[in-house]
């Protein structure tokens, strides 16, 4: 069994991976920048080691100094958490090569999955259904007829990217080459990797994805799917499980694909395939993480499985703890991805000193968070500060559970997208359960209001509820089915015009 666990990683996450680390009783190092030196998994950590400077180049990106800090403090694993190394088969094999246990997958399904080309091979091979498309060598004629073969439009994708980089949506022939010429770079400069691909853009999707746990004997488990369709540049802010769009029937044919996709690259470790679902239902394989996702927690409210601690024990060669039969949901958990940004500037990355936190609390809450009074906010990273996550027995209860932790969830010295996250939990869309990959840009407007917009909009929704009880007058309540009568209720209470 693996004894002891250096995380190769940084903030919420690193602060994850040592949580279950500590329950099983395994011991941690934590790595840290000088940028970090404040950090909360620092002083959680039983041990901790500065590599370098606050460039991830020099620090978290530095495969050679992760590994000394490693053989230093004698830690027998690594766990890389999520971005940074860990999808990184160089640095699996280097882990490998020094006698350290890398918690995760093997090089060889890191290359093969982690390439969407080759991944795309291996799904086709394997039988699971992919979008159209093709490999793109250059920007010639071989491009475009190509592009009119599968149809407009298109999406052109960096082959080794992720995250919205080196990925643009081509609506004609007249903008494809030039578009194409700005995947590459963008690739070129975020990956250094310029090989770009394309493929049929499916318009209005849903962006479906299944969580996987495969061992070391054989064994290969889905855990249902997560919805992640609130998008931002690319970005999921908002993810749920299940997804409220689609069947039961769908749900099951996708984890059985999912689970074939893995055993067709010999899959071992925590994973993900996401999907692209259209509006009939049929769904395309998009891509395999080979590693944890960021949205991981609400998988494991539902499914009651820490995924962290079935990562560590594949990893040491045990069998998983669940089969597939004993895998049943439960009740429903919605994540809000809390980020030091600026949603009045165009989402502008924020820093700088945290003067207040205030967690929300209650039944059905989780916090994955490295923050805390006083903490400063690097310029470095990412901006993601925590993981708000609620769980309930309904998806109408974690709703309307998430609406209220959103409300007494404060972090005061900086701008965070708070408020944002609160207005997307009222947006008819979203609360029905029907939004696809276009629910930001579909609902601009009701998602950016003007300053006063929402003290106008409250006093008529006060208005309209007094007519109701008192007339009984129900069309005169607008969106009923957006503003669930309890949170009427409160609107009038705080405006001080109904008391009960």
């Amino acid at each position: 069994m693996i004894r002891k666990v250096l995380v190769a990683n940084r903030g919420e996450i690193a602060m994850r991976v040592m949580r279950s680390c500590k329950e099983m009783g395994i011991a941690t190092v934590a790595v840290y920048s000088n940028a970090d030196r404040a950090s909360l998994h620092v002083g959680y950590a039983d041990e901790a080691v500065c590599i370098g400077d606050p460039a991830p180049a020099d620090s978290y990106l530095n495969q050679s100094k992760i590994i000394g800090a490693a053989k230093e403090t004698n830690a027998d694993a690594i766990h890389p958490g999520y971005g940074f190394l860990s999808e990184n088969a160089e640095f699996a094999d280097m882990c490998s090569k020094n006698g350290i246990t890398f918690i995760g997958p093997d090089s060889h399904s890191i290359r093969v999955m982690g390439d969407k080309i080759s991944a795309r091979e291996a799904m086709i091979a394997a039988g699971v259904p992919v979008v159209p498309g093709m490999t793109v060598s250059d920007g010639g004629e071989g491009l475009i007829e190509g592009c009119r073969a599968i149809g407009f439009p298109v999406i052109l994708k960096a082959t080794a990217g992720g995250g919205g980089k080196g990925m643009r949506l081509v609506e004609d022939e007249a903008s494809l080459l030039e578009a194409f010429e700005e995947a590459r770079s963008e690739a070129r400069s975020s990956f250094g990797n310029d090989e770009v691909y394309v493929e049929k853009y499916i318009e209005s999707p849903h962006h479906i994805e299944i969580q996987l746990l495969a061992d070391k004997h054989g064994k290969v488990i889905h855990l249902l799917d997560r919805e992640c369709s609130v998008q931002r540049r690319h970005q999921k802010i908002v993810e749920e499980c299940p997804s409220p769009f689609i069947s039961e029937e769908v749900r099951a044919a996708m984890g059985d694909i999912a689970v074939k996709a893995a055993k067709a690259v010999g899959y071992v470790g925590a994973g993900t395939v996401e999907f692209l679902v259209d509006a009939g239902m049929n769904f395309y394989f998009l891509e395999m993480n080979t590693r944890l996702q960021v949205e991981h927690p609400v998988t494991e409210e539902v499914m009651g499985v820490d995924l962290v601690k079935e990562q560590i024990k594949i990893a040491s060669g045990l069998p998983m703890s669940y089969r597939q039969e004993e895998i049943k949901p439960r009740g429903h958990a919605i994540e809000c991805r809390i980020c030091a940004e600026d949603p009045d500037n165009n989402f502008i990355p924020t820093c700088g000193i945290i003067h207040s936190v205030r967690n929300p609390q209650g039944i059905g809450v989780r916090i994955d968070s490295f923050i805390y009074d006083g903490y400063e906010v690097p310029i470095y990273y990412d901006s993601m500060l925590s993981k708000l996550v609620v769980w309930a027995t309904t998806r109408q209860y974690a709703l309307e559970r998430m609406r209220r932790v959103l409300y007494e969830y404060k972090i005061t010295g900086i701008k965070t997208n708070i408020d944002y996250l609160r207005r997307i939990m009222d947006v008819r869309e979203f609360v029905r359960g029907r939004y696809t990959t276009h629910f930001i840009q579909d609902n601009t407007e009701a998602l950016m209001p003007a300053e006063n917009a929402r003290d106008t909009e409250d006093v008529a929704l006060i208005a309209a509820y007094i007519d109701y009880i008192v007339n009984k007058n129900s069309p005169a309540i607008p969106d009923v089915d957006n503003r669930p009568i309890s949170r009427w209720r409160m609107f009038a209470k705080q405006k001080g015009v109904l008391r009960i």
